[in-house]
């Protein structure tokens, strides 16, 4: 999902909710405790140059359980990144601690 989609879905919902691959909920309580643009150039097994980059979400929640995160004011902390760094619509990479970190 690019960022602008996430975006769009985060107008229509007033807490938003993280899925695992595995199907397991983040649990509602979570931080975002970073996002920021990720860029990884590499080559290949095939010798040919890549170049990716995402925008990354990292999750993470303790025992603050009043904590609740609302659509609204995580808008406000992406608005805040797109005027720190200037970036394209890019895909979303979350970053989330369960038994080890996880991307997803």
């Amino acid at each position: 999902m690019n960022l602008s989609t996430f975006k769009q879905h985060l107008s229509t919902v007033d807490y938003p909710i993280f899925q695992l691959a595995n199907g397991e909920l983040v649990p509602e309580h979570y931080h975002v405790t970073e996002i920021g643009l990720v860029s990884k150039e590499f080559i290949d097994c095939g010798g040919e140059m890549r170049n990716e980059r995402v925008v990354s979400f990292q999750l993470w929640y303790a025992d603050d359980l009043e904590h609740h995160l609302t659509a609204e004011k995580l808008l406000e902390i992406i608005d805040l990144y797109e005027k720190k760094i200037s970036m394209d619509d890019l895909p979303i990479e979350v970053e989330y601690q369960a038994d080890t970190v996880g991307k997803y």
